[in-house]
């Protein structure tokens, strides 16, 4: 989508996947683009219907999340938009874990048993359960890599106050168990996933996307233990099957690798994939749209209209 301008706008910012514009310092517009990102990295060529997929799955879990904390969400006003709360952004990501699946099986099978400060028990195989879940904080980088980090260093660095930090947690583990009972409703298991938080005043608000396919990872539940016994690879729907083919095609975002190629029947079989989430997370069908430019912007404008 082109850059849009509106009434009263002081800010844009195009991250990896979106377009976030700033209205009167108090309002977020964000546009969920069909961009695709993986090792930090941008891949060449979007991913029809992703944006619409990630932003119709966010505001479902969002309103299904609303009793345990406060969120940014007011409006959805086009498939791939969401308008809410401008927040002052936490710099930290918190990333909870019910899992050893990739990025801790990668620490794990390196033979560390830490992360983020976080002991790892000996003897535990890949997808294995965590005996509680964990939560694994990184930083949020404005470019390049986001870095592992502990509660103890977040709160020594005075990135995030120990009260705060600690009511973070709080809704972090709360959050991941309901978005793993409304998973195991459709027969998935939420693995793992990551929450953003900021503030408005004294408040502290979730923001962002949550439980979706780019900030999560699931598997099916059906024959996951039978996987485990035979040391099979589990069923998964989340992004991480393109961060494998990145690998196996030797790119993980380092300083002189080359994106492989992306054909239109990968882009194809991406792109399903994020449609069989939807499916299977919200229990209902898919129905792509396919709105003009113009009518999305109009659509946004109404919505600011009602809003403001």
């Amino acid at each position: 989508m082109k850059t849009l301008q509106f009434s009263g706008q002081t800010n844009f910012y195009r991250g990896k996947v979106r377009d976030v514009y700033t209205i009167s310092d108090d309002l977020l517009i964000m546009i969920a683009s069909n961009r695709i990102s993986a090792f930090d990295v941008i891949l060449p060529k979007p991913i029809p219907y992703k944006g619409q997929v990630l932003n119709q799955i966010a505001a479902y879990m969002l309103k299904a999340t609303a009793d345990i904390c406060p969120n940014w969400l007011l409006d959805v006003p086009a498939p791939n938009v969401a308008i809410g709360k401008k927040c002052v952004p936490f710099r930290v990501e918190m990333v909870v874990r019910g899992n050893l699946t990739g990025h801790s099986w990668r620490t794990y099978s390196s033979g560390k048993r830490e992360l983020c400060g976080v002991p790892l028990a000996e003897g535990l195989k890949e997808n294995d359960y965590f005996p509680l879940p964990i939560i694994t904080p990184s930083t949020k980088a404005e470019v390049g890599h986001d870095e592992d980090i502990s509660k103890e260093q977040i709160i020594q660095r005075g990135i995030v106050n120990k009260e705060d930090y600690e009511l973070m947690e709080k809704y972090t583990l709360a959050l991941f168990q309901r978005g793993k009972e409304i998973a195991a409703k459709r027969g998935l298991i939420l693995v793992d996933t990551k929450y953003e938080f900021g503030k408005i005043g004294n408040t502290i608000y979730l923001m962002d996307e949550i439980h979706t396919p780019d900030s999560s990872r699931y598997f099916y539940a059906d024959g996951f233990e039978e996987r485990q016994a035979k040391g099979e690879k589990q069923k998964q729907l989340s992004k991480e099957f393109v961060r494998e083919w990145l690998i196996a095609n030797n790119f993980m975002g380092k300083e002189g690798q080359t994106v492989p190629e992306m054909t239109e029947e990968w882009v194809t079989v991406i792109s399903n994939r994020y449609i069989e989430l939807y499916e299977k997370v919200i229990g209902e069908k898919f129905h792509p749209q396919n709105l003009s430019d113009e009518e999305t912007y109009q659509r946004i404008l109404y919505s600011l209209g009602n809003l403001q």
